[in-house]
């Protein structure tokens, strides 16, 4: 059985899609166990995606993305290596799964602001209570002061 060939294109969202004409691809020998097969085949797979030159998502996102992903970046492009499986497209796969999970979890919109709220009556009077008993404990291992 043959795998699926990976599609040209990249469907982050509905309304969103990299063009696989903004997708490099570098193919090398892969490392590790495998035998003559690993020897022979170039299965490693290098997904070379230059996030701060694409037009395919819009200038929000796209700032949204590079500001998050801004560790990653190797001048201004993700790049993503796989070489766990031994077929390269297998490996092709796993990268544009890799591309795509990476890319979605950078373009999220900010979670809401906390609120900042105060410590309620109940907790102050526990952490206060707390403080009273640590005080009582520490202060029975002084022991008794001879008086003069």
């Amino acid at each position: 059985m043959a795998p699926e060939r990976p599609p040209a294109d990249l469907q982050l969202t509905p309304a969103l899609r990299l063009p696989a004409s903004e997708l490099q691809w570098r193919f090398s020998r892969s490392s590790g166990a495998g035998g003559q097969h690993v020897n022979t085949t170039d299965s490693r797979v290098e997904l070379v995606f230059d996030l701060a030159a694409t037009q395919s998502l819009p200038p929000h996102l796209k700032a949204r993305a590079l500001r998050r992903l801004e560790t990653r970046l190797v001048a201004g492009t993700v790049v993503i290596a796989v070489q766990e499986q031994r077929s390269q497209w297998q490996n092709r796969a796993t990268a544009q799964r890799r591309l795509v999970a990476l890319l979605l979890e950078a373009i999220q919109p900010p979670p809401p602001p906390r609120r900042p709220t105060k410590p309620t009556r109940g907790s102050r009077q526990r952490r206060l209570a707390a403080k009273r008993l640590r005080s009582v404990v520490k202060g029975q291992r002084r022991g008794v002061q001879p008086d003069d």
